[in-house]
């Protein structure tokens, strides 16, 4: 009886598409209930070197690229972030907003919005399709077989020291240079030695995309988050990095110590996992294992493909801090990669031939379609928003929500505003040039530092970043085949800790200033 009833009312969660479909829906309709509105915009033009006013009307004005020019405008931003390219993306002016004629999207705006979401998107996919290529073809060299089998050997009883080491390096590139949808290319390399290991899909995204979050969550110099944040705020980024260092230091600590409290309890026992109903569709997806004896050779041909495989993920990640690399220069350096392991696949003894290594490409390409067009329905929603101009609205309502509250509620109110404001606008650097002009002003008004209301973006967005489908979540669920349901269970109680610290942190930052 007591299973009957279990069967009967299991709620089972939809798909990562259906979620994103829902929500697509969910956007349309708030186009028709929520009142349509818009801040006038600032951008600097590099052409005439001058700057640039967008008003809500659609009129645009051009007028002169100086300091005294944007003390009138009451945009508190020294003029050089403008000029020297701090700041790219069109600023919102304070005390500009201004209601306007309701633009409801239609049901057209469904299939359209998916459409151009996808086509926003079109870089990261490209990167996304050569990756998923540059893996289909060291799986056909049989190099992951032979070199799973090796390390195997070496870290048997000392496997979490693997989970820590990539946990560390994922916190690091996230506080230090943002990493977060480039984190989508370590999954093929470390995901399979995961499995190999005995950890489940849960302990794969943790270890990479939660580290990375938190990272990022708790930002030191991360150029895409608390650095365009501060100076959309008007001030130094190095304000308030003390508290940051500190921060993500604990915060490191906090997920580290929940990674091995997990993955401790699946090594036990693989029935604990929040995912062992899935466990046999993730191995199937993801383990490789030797069909023969001579496929599990660690042959010098199969280790220099490993190498080259293995050296593109520091070159990408060095590119992306010390030279500004984006997804395309970043693709063409793994298609650089891929090409090279290709002719040493082709060729020699136990070749696969030329035909063998181009399906090889294509069906590794083809493998990562999923996860690709994930990434673009979610751009979809934000389009849908964007285009209802309804964004601003729920700024403008924010910003009148918090006025006039004492300083340690302020600033909790904010980081709650951040929180739900994170659902709407899930780009780090978009949030921050939409929000910080309007938002950070108000912290002159409780007499707190306009930092504080920068770590309260942090927190505040990154908290909901780790659970909102219209962020980076359902394309890494996709990508490991995992339900939504399950990665909450895990991840809810680092939101939790996010909130629960960070306002402890936010708290003690407006009471000692």
């Amino acid at each position: 009886m007591k299973n009957i009833r279990n069967k009967k009312f299991k709620l089972k969660m939809p798909g990562a598409f259906v979620i994103l479909f829902v929500l697509t829906i969910l956007a349309v309709i708030a186009t028709w209930t929520i009142p349509a509105g818009s801040y006038a915009k600032l951008s600097y033009n590099q052409n005439n070197a001058q700057l640039q006013i967008k008003e809500p009307s659609g009129t645009v004005k051009n007028v002169p690229a100086t300091q005294t020019q944007l003390d009138k405008l009451g945009v508190k931003i020294n003029i050089k972030q403008f000029t020297s390219g701090g700041i790219t993306d069109a600023i919102s002016i304070p005390n500009t907003y201004q209601r306007l004629k309701q633009k409801p999207a239609s049901v057209a705006a469904i299939p359209n919005s998916m459409v151009n979401g996808t086509i926003e998107a079109v870089d990261i996919m490209v990167f996304i399709f050569v990756l998923g290529g540059l893996i289909g073809v060291v799986k056909a060299s049989g190099a992951f077989e032979s070199g799973l089998i090796a390390l195997t050997k070496k870290t048997k009883g000392h496997e979490f020291l693997l989970i820590f080491f990539v946990a560390v390096l994922m916190v690091l590139g996230g506080t230090l240079c943002g990493i977060e949808e480039e984190a989508v290319a370590f999954y093929p390399i470390l995901v399979p030695v995961f499995i190999a290991m005995g950890y489940d899909s849960i302990v794969s995204v943790g270890a990479i995309f939660l580290a990375s979050s938190i990272g990022t969550c708790f930002s030191t110099i991360n150029p895409f988050s608390v650095v365009i944040a501060s100076n959309a705020a008007g001030i130094n980024f190095t304000q308030g990095i003390v508290w940051r260092i500190i921060g993500c230091i604990v915060a490191a600590i906090f997920v580290i110590g929940y990674l091995y409290w997990y993955s401790k309890k699946v090594k036990e026992n693989p029935e604990f996992s929040y995912s062992y109903e899935d466990h046999e569709t993730f191995v199937k997806l993801w383990s490789v294992s030797s069909s023969s004896e001579e496929q599990a050779i660690f042959t010098i041909r199969k280790k220099i493909i490993l190498i080259l495989f293995v050296i593109t993920f520091p070159i990408m990640v060095w590119g992306v801090m010390g030279k500004g690399w984006w997804f395309p220069t970043m693709a063409a350096s793994f298609l650089t990669f891929a090409i090279a392991i290709m002719f040493l696949t082709a060729t020699g003894k136990f070749g696969i031939g030329e035909k063998g290594v181009v399906d090889a490409f294509v069906n590794g390409a083809s493998s990562l379609v999923g996860v690709s067009l994930i990434i673009g329905l979610a751009r979809g929603i934000n389009i849908i928003l964007n285009d209802g101009k309804i964004s601003d609205t729920m700024l403008q309502f924010s910003s009148n929500l918090v006025t006039h509250m004492n300083g340690p509620i302020f600033i909790i109110v904010m980081m709650l505003i951040f929180f739900v404001l994170g659902f709407v606008v899930p780009s780090s650097s978009g949030l921050a040039v939409l929000s910080m002009p309007i938002l950070a002003p108000l912290a002159d008004t409780v007499n707190i530092p306009r930092f504080v209301v920068v770590t309260a973006y942090q927190f505040g967005q990154y908290a909901m970043l780790f659970l909102a489908p219209t962020g980076l979540v359902m394309a890494t669920l996709q990508m490991l085949d995992m339900r939504y349901s399950h990665w909450f269970k895990f991840v809810w109680p680092v939101v939790a800790f996010v909130l629960i610290f960070g306002g402890g942190i936010l708290i003690a930052e407006v009471l000692v200033y």
